[in-house]
């Protein structure tokens, strides 16, 4: 990744901890995201399968489209 000045720094940055926070399971703490949004419905098994990506496609998040 090259980065040009401080706001594309920041950019990745924040795109980073937020995937880190609140869409990146917790592989010491039984693989489970620990604070998973609402609306990113995790663990059921009804719906149609979506996904969230970060930083151009370098992170990934797949979540269940609200009904």
């Amino acid at each position: 990744m090259i980065l040009f000045g401080g706001s594309s720094l920041r950019h990745c940055l924040e795109n980073y901890v937020n995937h880190f926070h609140a869409e990146r399971n917790h592989q010491g703490k039984g693989n489970v995201i620990l604070f998973p949004a609402p609306e990113d419905r995790i663990g059921e098994m009804s719906g149609d399968i979506q996904t969230r990506e970060r930083l151009g496609g370098l992170l990934k998040f797949y979540y269940r489209e609200a009904a």
